[in-house]
């Protein structure tokens, strides 16, 4: 090979070798940018989906909207703000104060053992009911609501009648249906809704059912159970005739919460 042919072709490799050069050298660039594209991206959609939590973070709760909404009260309650549930004879001498908790098992014990005879003394007259009911169970037991839903649920039978009221008051505590304090079978407006359907004043009844479902009584419950606050009880059921305590009243038999009514009423 020449001289000359050797330099023409090392001048070719050098010329190959540059333009091969260039083209990484452009190619680098682009990676980097598009990496550095790829990184603010990436920074963007991060800061972005961080915006959303924080923003998701501080949305008022379902019942922290329903605290905000105006106060519906059921027909039938009485008091200042509804809070007031009698049931029996108004003009009653007595009066037998009743604080529960939907979720509360102590309370469905008391309900299923004393409540048939706690209505036939308020229809007979011998005294009548006043209700309080709270739901300190929902918070106490984390992420729950069953106590608030069915209070709620409850305002909207007592919406119906009184005697819807004591009829799905009386089927939420009874056996079949009550469900363990950890669960939160109450806490679903489709349950409670059709558990209602065993209670002939409630069963197809839209009304009714519109006002579970929408939450008509959501801050009726919040107002019974910031009543139920006030009152200052510690525990339920607390059972109170004319203010006096019938101590565990969960525990007794009927006869025996009967025998502790009348006990009351003679020393009276």
């Amino acid at each position: 090979m020449s001289k000359r042919n050797s330099q023409a072709a090392k001048n070719a490799a050098r010329e190959r070798l540059r333009v091969e050069r260039e083209r990484q050298a452009k190619r680098d660039k682009l990676r980097r940018q598009l990496v550095v594209g790829g990184s603010v991206l990436g920074v963007l959609a991060l800061g972005a989906g961080i915006a959303v939590a924080v923003v998701k973070m501080n949305a008022p709760t379902y019942w922290e909207k329903a605290a905000d909404k105006p106060l519906v009260k059921p027909a039938n309650s009485s008091g200042k703000n509804g809070t007031s549930i009698v049931i029996g004879d108004e003009s009653a001498k007595h009066t037998l104060k009743v604080y529960e908790d939907l979720r509360c098992p102590v309370c469905a014990q008391f309900e299923q053992t004393s409540g048939e005879t706690v209505q036939k003394d308020a229809k007979d007259g011998k005294y009548k009911i006043s209700y309080t009911m709270g739901a300190f169970l929902d918070d106490r037991l984390a992420q729950g609501q069953g106590s608030k839903k069915a209070l709620s649920a409850l305002g909207a039978a007592l919406n119906v009648s009184k005697d819807a009221f004591v009829q799905y008051h009386a089927l939420l505590y009874s056996k079949d249906v009550h469900p363990e304090e950890t669960k939160d079978d109450f806490g679903s407006a489709d349950k409670l809704i059709e558990l209602a359907q065993k209670v002939d004043a409630l069963k197809g009844n839209k009304t009714f059912d519109n006002a579970v479902r929408n939450g008509t009584y959501d801050k009726w419950a919040l107002t019974m159970d910031q009543q139920f606050t006030d009152d200052g009880i510690q525990g339920t059921p607390t059972v109170k005739l004319d203010d006096k305590p019938i101590e565990s009243p969960q525990a007794m038999t009927a006869d025996q919460f009967t025998a502790a009514v009348d006990q009351i009423i003679g020393k009276g």
